[in-house]
């Protein structure tokens, strides 16, 4: 089809992509090849192939057509004034929705317009007819943008197209249709373009949110009308390897998928609620590369302590902290360092989030009984320098962890609990004998992540004099020198206006002397434990993000929103 004389197109899409490094060429010929055998637009197909993200298209093709990106902020979602515009026309509303445009009067009486295929020839000989002698200002727009403005549309007549998306055969045949799958494969291309680290698809009475966490953080993405719900639901839980039938119980499952380029491995959770299952996703980029401890936001004393428990030969090190602190990621860390090639090491984890080299990880199977305690008595067998575990879950995964660290061994895991020093009373409550946990573990380390302050719009502040003034005495060595760098968050279009872009951790160490010991043997609560461990220097989460926001890498701000004040 060539192209209506108003849009000059200048190079070809698919150079473009090349010269904006945002597609290689191979997908670019992947992509020619499918649209040559069973058509469609190149981008949409790009889309559907994960090859680029529906943003990084909207962007090239603005330039190749000199056409403006129209936000939803700037589209009337209002039924009443959409189907006033369609009425002026004399035009049936199917039309408009079999065509899938939409015109509207601006306040100053231009018209706007978009359509899910701009360059269509058929549309602007219609318009020419009915808008003889009006300038029509022609818009770019996303695909959900325009599907939810569709949406009001044939809500508005009565036409909605998933009014009868309960029959199972329906749903399948949806959750394969174009619409369907584009949504879903831009939502996770949005959300990699975002760095979001987990997508939520959470129903209500009469519609649905899609939310992205990031930086821990979840914001609101997109609302879509509650009819829409039901394929998109069934789609994620097809390639995911679920039941779609099943809507009573909770189901898990995972999928690997190319979005933006980048290969994903995504774990899916289902989960039935009143107004149907909530849907949460945790994104995981299958190419992203293990940090190194430098990189993790340790102050230089602690890096120095933790780079000591690492190299022991024996003992159980343990990291402690809620679901989403990063302890997978310091340990991961922690593995690298030691990854000398001179030592077995082996772990065990459920799941298995990224693959190290050099280092034999072990995926459990709880549901086949292959549960931590069983692979740990497998992996003794297999001579290992050092043993990572996921996390120490009951009773027989710990006693296991303690023998393996009795005999000569290292070993690393994770652990829930609030602070540091409440894990020795964590493992007495999970019933391991008290000298067992005084004599085995050798040091502790709690952990959190704060939001790193924008570095585009962040501006000087000045908090509370005595956080100041504590801030000052907690000080390591090498920052005694250096000036003080309080800073707040502002918002820009860098960090889309949270005052925040990145994550850093914040820590907090225990090595276990000789009295702490004695107070673990005597099975004494943490309150008695902890003022051994201030004895001995030890700073708390919150002092240790004092110290980040003395350096200006986060706020006052977002230390006291994520830790609490022991």
């Amino acid at each position: 089809m060539n192209a209506p004389t108003k849009f000059q197109i200048q190079p070809r899409l698919g150079e473009m992509l090349i010269a904006e490094q945002l597609a290689s060429e191979q997908d670019i010929q992947r992509a020619l090849d499918f649209q040559q055998r069973f058509g469609g637009r190149l981008g949409a197909v790009l889309i559907r192939m994960g090859a680029i993200s529906e943003d990084s298209l909207l962007q090239i093709l603005s330039k190749q057509l000199d056409l403006p990106i129209i936000h939803s902020n700037s589209i009337p979602f209002d039924a009443s004034h959409l189907l006033q515009q369609i009425e002026n026309t004399g035009i049936e509303k199917d039309w408009w929705l079999d065509q899938e445009v939409i015109v509207w009067a601006n306040e100053d009486e231009s018209l706007y317009c978009i359509a899910r295929n701009p360059l269509d020839e058929t549309l602007h000989e219609v318009f020419e007819h009915i808008y003889a002698g009006q300038e029509i200002n022609w818009y770019l727009v996303r695909n959900q943008d325009l599907d939810r403005i569709l949406d009001v549309l044939a809500k508005a007549q009565g036409d909605g197209e998933f009014d009868n998306a309960d029959d199972i055969n329906v749903l399948r045949e949806l959750a394969e249709g174009a619409p369907v799958v584009e949504f879903v494969n831009n939502m996770f291309s949005q959300a990699i373009d975002r760095r979001a680290s987990d997508v939520h698809v959470e129903p209500e009475e009469h519609t649905f949110f899609v939310r992205y966490r990031v930086d821990g953080v979840l914001h609101e993405h997109i609302n879509l009308p509650k009819e829409r719900f039901n394929p998109i639901a069934s789609r994620i839980k097809l390639i995911s390897g679920l039941d779609i039938a099943e809507r009573r119980l909770p189901q898990d499952g995972r999928l690997n998928i190319r979005v933006s380029g980048q290969e994903l491995d995504i774990r899916v959770s289902c989960l039935p609620g009143v107004h149907g299952e909530s849907i949460v996703m945790r994104l995981l980029p299958k190419e992203r590369e293990t940090s190194r401890l430098q990189q993790l936001g340790f102050a230089s004393d602690h890096l120095q302590m933790f780079d000591n428990w690492i190299n022991e030969p024996h003992g159980i090190i343990l990291v402690t902290g809620p679901t989403g602190s990063g302890k997978s990621t310091t340990l991961y860390a922690a593995l690298d360092a030691v990854n000398n090639r001179s030592q077995k090491i082996i772990t065990v984890e459920d799941p298995v989030e990224y693959q190290l080299k050099g280092i034999t990880q072990v995926q459990a199977h709880s549901d086949i009984g292959f549960t931590f305690a069983s692979a740990l008595r497998s992996i003794l067998r297999q001579d290992p320098d050092i043993v990572m575990i996921g996390e120490i879950r009951d009773v027989e995964t710990a006693e296991i962890a303690i023998q393996a660290s009795l005999t000569g061994h290292l070993v690393l895991s994770t652990l829930h609990t609030n602070d540091s020093v409440s894990a020795f009373t964590r493992l007495v409550d999970m019933g391991v004998e008290p000298f067992l946990v005084a004599t085995s573990v050798k040091s502790v380390q709690a952990q959190r992540l704060v939001r790193c302050l924008c570095p585009h719009c962040a501006i000087p502040d000045e908090p509370l004099a005595d956080i100041q003034a504590r801030t000052q005495q907690l000080l390591p060595e090498p920052l005694k020198a250096q000036a003080a760098n309080w800073k707040k968050p502002v918002g820009c279009h860098e960090c889309q206006g949270s005052g925040y872009r990145g994550r850093v951790g914040i820590y907090e160490l225990v090595e276990v002397s000789s009295e702490l010991q004695s107070l673990v043997l005597q099975h004494a609560p943490a309150p008695e434990l902890r003022k051994i461990a201030n004895a001995q220097g030890y700073r708390t989460l919150r002092e240790d993000g004092w110290i980040k926001a003395y350096q200006g890498i986060t706020s006052v701000d977002e230390v006291l929103r994520i830790t609490s004040e022991h």
